[in-house]
């Protein structure tokens, strides 16, 4: 790992919420907190000026929201990762930070050391989610179901062996590295996996793709042990 910390910048507008996070990151020994705002319009201001390697961004504030500056700074910014810390449970807004595309999507309640391990997963491509996030977005697909428009049954007929197992191990919360030590493949057989299942299903994130196989694989397949 680099002897050069990664640098965060957290936008939230509950201070005592806020001085709990940048107290996290900069206690932790890979993060440093370059900037904190408790508004998204000094962030703006000031983003050029202190550009992070991690965004986080609260979903809920006065003025303009997470979610409009997220759908603003990916109009001209598609590197940034950004992930949306929320204490919202609302499964639209969930949805719509994805298809914004949000890199991550944590409830304030997510225990400190699983915060830290989450950006260091968005760091290395993957998306931050945390078992609230995934079980409000399968809950939305559940109760938004087309089974015309959305033939599952026909979709997991033309997945690989291997991408279904990708698949699996998505669902169960592994990130890629962890996928390929179970697989005994490399890294970058894994993305490829990934990419395919994400065309092939014609979702946008990891996120989505392990709501989806909560939705759509077996109970029996799920429960089995990993």
């Amino acid at each position: 790992m680099s002897d050069t910390p990664i640098s965060v910048v957290v936008v939230d507008d509950h201070p005592l919420f806020r001085r709990g996070v940048v107290e996290l990151l900069n206690d932790s020994e890979e993060m440093t907190v370059i900037a904190e705002y408790d508004n998204a319009e000094a962030l703006l201001d000031n983003i050029e000026n202190t550009y992070p390697d991690i965004l986080l961004l609260d979903m809920q504030m006065p003025g303009k929201s997470g979610l409009g500056v997220l759908k603003q700074l990916r109009e001209h910014d598609n590197q940034l990762k950004i992930i949306i810390i929320t204490a919202c449970n609302e499964q639209d807004k969930l949805l719509e930070a994805l298809r914004y595309g949000a890199n991550g999507y944590l409830q304030k309640d997510t225990p400190p050391d699983e915060i830290l391990s989450q950006l260091m997963s968005v760091l290395h491509g993957n998306v931050a989610m945390n078992a609230g996030a995934v079980t409000s977005l399968a809950s939305h697909l559940r109760e938004n179901k087309d089974d015309e428009n959305n033939p599952s049954s026909a979709i997991l007929s033309h997945m690989t062996e291997r991408e279904r197992e990708t698949l699996f191990y998505i669902a169960k919360g592994l990130n890629n590295k962890l996928i390929a030590r179970e697989l005994g493949i490399s890294d970058g057989t894994v993305k490829v996996y990934v990419k395919s299942l994400l065309r092939k299903v014609n979702l946008h994130s990891r996120l989505e793709l392990a709501a989806w196989a909560h939705r759509n694989l077996s109970a029996e397949l799920l429960d089995k042990e990993v």
